[in-house]
């Protein structure tokens, strides 16, 4: 992040949650956007992505992929084109059913 930023690679971030080093890595990351004066963007694993994109700096948009929802008991849904972050934590519930038929 620190070095296509650096190198004005990029006219809008978008980092992956799980790649930048979880919640605290996207937290670092999006104090040096904020610095570069670059807007962000989500990149994949949208139910932890909701409940950082509000609280970023410079947010932009919020990639929806649902590669998750054929397993999650409640997965989230965008209404009216936006998507709320739900419960606690990241907010998801397995679905031990469905984890079982996609099971090995």
């Amino acid at each position: 992040m620190a070095h296509a930023l650096a190198a004005g690679a990029c006219d809008c971030c978008m980092p992956d949650l799980m790649k930048i080093g979880g919640v605290t890595g996207w937290l670092r990351a999006m104090g040096q956007a904020e610095a570069a004066s670059v807007p962000v963007s989500s990149h994949l694993f949208v139910e932890a992505s909701a409940h950082v994109l509000p609280v970023t700096p410079g947010a932009q948009y919020l990639e929806y992929l649902d590669l998750a929802g054929a397993v999650l008991s409640a997965p989230p849904r965008p209404v009216d084109g936006t998507l709320t972050a739900q419960g606690p934590g990241l907010g998801m519930e397995w679905d031990e059913a469905a984890v079982a038929r996609y099971a090995y």
